[in-house]
């Protein structure tokens, strides 16, 4: 499990690297990345589905990314594509095309849907995530306004 969640780290930081990323944010979307893998782990060890995994993984980056966007005044997708990447369901999409070329279609049907699901997992955590922050920050501006 520990050699996982530095993978992750070294998969988000190298993507920042492959990105261009102001290198002052390295160790953030590292974190990041680190982060969403393990709340991943600890999900899927309790529910066994990669989508309801990825979700909660997708949706602690996008929190994350968003504090520290606000921290460095700099776009959340600086921290939050980075902090996906190991999220990404890149195996099972190469599985559902070798199992078409195989001709294998049950197989393949399952690794596509497996995939998609997956894929909007994750940006449906992103979204929700990035809403609710916005959300609790115009409530909390507007209080502040009110007070």
């Amino acid at each position: 499990m520990i050699k996982q969640i530095i993978l992750a780290f070294f998969g988000s930081v190298f993507l920042v690297v492959l990105f261009n990323i102001d290198r002052k944010k390295l160790l953030w979307a590292g974190l990041c990345g680190s982060l969403g893998w393990i709340v991943y782990l600890l999900v899927f060890e309790y529910t066994s589905s990669a989508t309801m995994s990825s979700f909660a993984g997708s949706f602690v980056v996008g929190l994350y990314s968003e504090f520290m966007a606000k921290r460095f005044k700099t776009p959340a997708s600086e921290f939050s594509i980075p902090g996906i990447f190991p999220l990404v369901p890149g195996l099972t999409a190469f599985n559902a095309v070798k199992y078409l070329v195989e001709k294998n279609n049950a197989e393949a049907l399952a690794a596509v849907m497996q995939t998609i699901s997956v894929g909007g997992a994750i940006g449906f955590g992103i979204m929700l995530s990035t809403t609710t922050v916005r959300f609790m920050l115009k409530i909390f501006s507007s209080n502040k306004l009110s007070d």
